[in-house]
Order: C-alpha cells, then sequence, then structure tokens
C-alpha cells in the first residue's frame, strides 16, 4: 500500500499501526463500508469496518476487496481492522461459523472489542490465535468508566482502551461521564507503560484533535464526521438529515433500536442518533407496538420523519459531503497547524 503522504504527527499509536497520522475512523456497522475503511487506510489514517450482523463469509468477501483496493498480498497483514459488538458475538462464537477467528485469518492489523459481558475471553482467544504465528493483532476495546478502563487494562491487557465520551455518536454507555472529564480520569488512573489511550466522542474537527493530543492521548476515533463522506454507507436521505442537523439536533436513548428491532444492548447501553418522529412516538405515550406500525409504515411511504440515523454531538460541525481521502488531509493539515502553533503560547513577550 502507498499512502498519500501528509505531516506525520508522531505518536505512540501512529507507531504501533504504521500511520502518519493518528486519526481513526469508528468501527461503525451498516454505514462504515469497506469503501470508508480502505480510503481512510489508503490516506494515511486508520480505518476500521464495522461487523456489525455480518457473517463469516461476509467478513472475508469485504477484506478481500479492501486488500484489493490496497494492493496488499494474500500473506500479508491487510493495514485496517475490524470492530466487533460483544453480545452479537455472544450468539456466533459458539456456532459452527466463529466470526472472529475468519478476520483473524485474513492478518487485520486491528480488531475492536465493544458492549458485551465476555469481552476478556475474546481477547484471550485473540491472544492465543497470534501466539502461534509471526502477525500479531492489535486489540482495542471501548471503555466508558474508570473501572472498565483498569480491567481492560490490568486483566484484559488489551494494545488500546478507547476512553468513549457521552457526546459519541452510535452505542455507548448511558451514564459515560463527557470526553474531557473521563479521560482525564482515565489517563490519571492508567499505569504508564499501560495501553495506549485513545479519545472517542464528539470529535469532528483537527483543532479539536489537536487539543486531545496535548492532553495525553495517543489517537483520536472520529465517527460522525466520516459519515459526510462519499464512501459513508448511509443513503442519500440520511445524509441530506446530517446535512440539516444543528447543535441541539441528537439525542440518546434506546428507543431507536427498539423499532430497528436492533435490541440486545448490555444494561447501560443506549445509541445517540438525530431526534426525530421516533422519539416524539415515545414522548406521546404510544407502546412499542404501536411504534413500530408507525416506523414500519414510514418505511413502506419513503418518509423521513422515522430514519434511524446515528450520530455525535459534533454532527452540526460539518456542513458537506467530501471523498474520506479530502476528510483525512483537512483534519490532518488543521491537526497539525494547531499542534505547530501551540509553542507560541509558551514563547516570551517581546
Amino acid at each position: 500500500m502507498t499512502a498519500l503522504k501528509l505531516n506525520p504527527i508522531y505518536t505512540p499509536l501512529a507507531k504501533l499501526l504504521k500511520i502518519d497520522v493518528p486519526i481513526i475512523l469508528a468501527p461503525m456497522a451498516l454505514a462504515n463500508t469497506e469503501t470508508l475503511a480502505s480510503a481512510v487506510s489508503a490516506t494515511g489514517a486508520f480505518g476500521f469496518m464495522g461487523a456489525g450482523f455480518l457473517s463469516p463469509s461476509e467478513l472475508k468477501q469485504k477484506l478481500t476487496l479492501i486488500r484489493e483496493r490496497l494492493s496488499v498480498n494474500a500473506e500479508d497483514p491487510v493495514p485496517i481492522g475490524v470492530g466487533f459488538i460483544g453480545w452479537v458475538l455472544e450468539k456466533t462464537e459458539d456456532a459452527e461459523d466463529p466470526r472472529i477467528r475468519a478476520v483473524l485469518e485474513q492478518k487485520v492489523a486491528a480488531i475492536w472489542l465493544a458492549f458485551g459481558s465476555r469481552l476478556g475471553q475474546y481477547v484471550e482467544q485473540i491472544r492465543a490465535y497470534d501466539a502461534k504465528r509471526e502477525h500479531k493483532t492489535v486489540v482495542f476495546t471501548i471503555v466508558n468508566s474508570v473501572e472498565e478502563a483498569l480491567r481492560a487494562a490490568n486483566k484484559w491487557k488489551v494494545d488500546v482502551v478507547v476512553a468513549q465520551g457521552i457526546e459519541s455518536g452510535g452505542h455507548g454507555g448511558s451514564e459515560a461521564p463527557p470526553l474531557l472529564t473521563l479521560l482525564q480520569a482515565v489517563i490519571d488512573a492508567l499505569p504508564l507503560h499501560g495501553p495506549l489511550i485513545v479519545a472517542a466522542g464528539g470529535v469532528s474537527t483537527g483543532k479539536q484533535i489537536a487539543a486531545l493530543l496535548t492532553m495525553g492521548v495517543s489517537g483520536v476515533v472520529l465517527g460522525t464526521r466520516f459519515l459526510f463522506t462519499d464512501e459513508c454507507g448511509y443513503t442519500p436521505e440520511k445524509k441530506d438529515v446530517l446535512l440539516k442537523a444543528g447543535m441541539n439536533s441528537t439525542v440518546r436513548g434506546i428507543a431507536f433500536d427498539e423499532v430497528g428491532r436492533t435490541m440486545g444492548w448490555p444494561p447501560k447501553q443506549d445509541g445517540r442518533a438525530i431526534s426525530n418522529n421516533i422519539i416524539e412516538d415515545v414522548e406521546e405515550g404510544l407502546d412499542l407496538d404501536q411504534r413500530l406500525r408507525r416506523f414500519d409504515e414510514s418505511a413502506s411511504a419513503g418518509d423521513s420523519s422515522r430514519l434511524v440515523v446515528w450520530a455525535g454531538v459534533g454532527v452540526a460541525l460539518t456542513s458537506k459531503i467530501a471523498p474520506a481521502a479530502d476528510v483525512v488531509r483537512e483534519l490532518s493539515a488543521e491537526t497539525y497547524a494547531s499542534l505547530h502553533s501551540a509553542p507560541k503560547l509558551l514563547q516570551a513577550s517581546v
């Protein structure tokens, strides 16, 4: 793979993943396509693909397409990651077609684990598989509290802890603190030579990335920002909703999963999406059967007032759809410029 060169930003995560800038595309199911993940990695950042409910054969097919797009030989590691939902794995990994093994066979650079009661077991599975070969998979996991961060660091021995604030789009901890508060607490709590720390939640600009890097994180995860791309799997109707969103357009709750029939999330886990008639139906006091009926009728009629559009609080900071490569370059340039200007604050006045 030949990445388009950016001004490099040196962090331990960038070195670990062999990337130019420590910008990570979140593994968003449905919205995050193999095209988007490969475009991000090809430009010098790092792309994750969300496994969602995909079968092993579907995952292998998508990873094969990514190899072709990035011109990576079959025997070499593919420079992207795959994100797994823990409670989905609990339904699949004891079956005859486990997902994790299928992905490990493809030599992905990283695996991301989140939202389940058996994540530590899956970390052990990844380590055991890698112990039999030269390639080592970088293991990420989301945390929404200091307690979860300490468990991931000290018990599971993951490589990267993703501190996810309440601002994050899609799914996360319903009681997570705001990112800056959670992040500071996690940085203070984790051992100096423990896992790398990455920040996630509401981040949409290079200036924000620069600020987080100065706090001591090794990288930053962005999801919503990459929804505004040509390669994003959202329909034109959903992208139009994003473009019209304002500063207070998102809301957290389980109502989106209820009508979308994607229930299964652990306690104290819910999702942030664009508020619309799905939420108004709840506020009207309708029961689930009534809400499902309205949701299905809206879908059949092509009505956009009940679309499930996952997005974080930073949704209003972007106003155009662009190629993913351009987004990476823009974020990288703004991050680099902000970091380059920071030392001026310490210069003696004349």
